[in-house]
C-alpha cells in the first residue's frame, strides 16, 4: 500500500481508496457552476502517514469548513460528488473527514 492511502472495503465491493492531505489554502471563486455556489473549494497538499508532502497539490470541495494548516482526508473521481449529496455536481474530489491524529504503531 502506498503511503498516505488508506484502504477501506464495503461489504460486496471493492476496495476503495481515502487520501491524506494537509489544507495549505482556500481558493476563491466569484462565479462558478450553480451546483457549487455555496461549496469552500480549498487547496490540498497530498501528504503520506508522516505528514511529508507528496504528489501535486489539488483543489477540493470542503463541508467540514477546515483551515490551512489542518491534516485531512479526501476521496477522488465520482465519489467525491456523492460525499456532497448532490451526483450532478462537476466535482474530481472532496474533503470527506478531519485528521484529529495519526497513530502509526510500534515496529
Amino acid at each position: 500500500m502506498r503511503a498516505g492511502r488508506i484502504r477501506g472495503r464495503r461489504s460486496g465491493s471493492g476496495g476503495d481508496s481515502v487520501y491524506l492531505a494537509r489544507i495549505v489554502g482556500r481558493v476563491v471563486s466569484t462565479q462558478k457552476q450553480d451546483t457549487l455556489q455555496s461549496i469552500p473549494l480549498q487547496w490540498l497538499q497530498p501528504v503520506d502517514a508522516g505528514g511529508k508532502d507528496r504528489g501535486v497539490p489539488l483543489v477540493a470541495a470542503d463541508t467540514f469548513g477546515l483551515g490551512p494548516g489542518e491534516l485531512c482526508y479526501y476521496i477522488t473521481a465520482r465519489e467525491a460528488s456523492i460525499a456532497l449529496w448532490n451526483l450532478d455536481v462537476a466535482v474530481d474530489a472532496a474533503v470527506v473527514g478531519k485528521v484529529e491524529r495519526i497513530d502509526l504503531g510500534e515496529k
